[in-house]
């Protein structure tokens, strides 16, 4: 089994040196998980796609900087391709950018988010009894880091996770989309990077709560990355896929 990972964003330069790429931070949390597992990085940004939807079995779309209403053209050919991924039921999983353009491409909508930066560990309730039992808890923590969010949910897609700042945290479509707006892939001390980064631009009361998160809140990064492995991993038999 190959998963490809679709690059939206990589870590800021200046951290490049101490941080690995948001790409390879998931190929090496899976590839723990699933050792038999091979996994292929797409940089989207520089319109480096996959020749085809079955170049993987499974894809995951990656963090970014970038805003999905910039409609820029290597969006466009994202787009395409999720939904190209959704209509052959492939596992597809969306992390922060990815859960908004996966969003964004099946009908929903994203927006600066009038109630600021989400920043720091962020806490969401499980809604879902499906989603429950995967992760084993009603609840769960893992690091945020994003001003935009999905102020209107595709009609298919369904709420597993939420919380009072975030309404749409987690989404599943049928069984093959399943979709976060936090960074289970981040640790606390490349959050705590960010947070640096973005100190200037933070209000200072937001700034100060975040920094707070990171050591108040139990990051529980752990329970969705092996969901998330689960997901992409799980047997696919269709043959619309083999097909093609």
């Amino acid at each position: 089994m190959k998963i490809g990972i679709l690059a939206a964003g990589t870590t800021p330069e200046h951290l490049s040196s101490e941080f690995s790429t948001y790409a390879d931070m998931f190929i090496q949390a899976l590839e723990v998980l699933h050792p038999e597992v091979s996994f292929e990085a797409y940089d989207v940004r520089d319109d480096e796609f996959p020749e085809s939807h079955v170049a993987c079995d499974s894809w995951l779309i990656t963090g970014s900087k970038s805003a999905v209403y910039e409609n820029s053209s290597w969006m466009q050919g994202l787009q395409a391709l999720i939904r190209t991924i959704d209509e052959h039921k492939q596992p597809l999983v969306g992390i922060c950018f990815g859960h908004q353009i996966i969003a964004q491409a099946l009908g929903g909508q994203v927006d600066r988010y009038q109630g600021g930066w989400g920043v720091g560990i962020h806490r969401y309730e499980v809604i879902d009894q499906m989603a429950q039992a995967q992760l084993g808890k009603k609840n769960f923590a893992v690091c945020a880091f994003h001003q935009d969010q999905i102020v209107e949910k595709p009609s298919q897609a369904k709420v597993f996770a939420r919380s009072d700042f975030c309404e749409f945290a987690g989404l599943l479509y049928e069984d093959h989309i399943l979709t976060v707006q936090g960074h289970p892939e981040f640790s606390r001390k490349f959050e705590g990077c960010l947070l640096d980064m973005y100190d200037n631009m933070l209000a200072p009361d937001i700034l100060s709560q975040a920094r707070d998160s990171l050591y108040s809140e139990d990051l529980q990064s752990s329970q969705m990355l092996a969901w998330i492995g689960e997901f992409l991993t799980q047997p696919r038999c269709s043959e619309e896929i083999l097909s093609h």
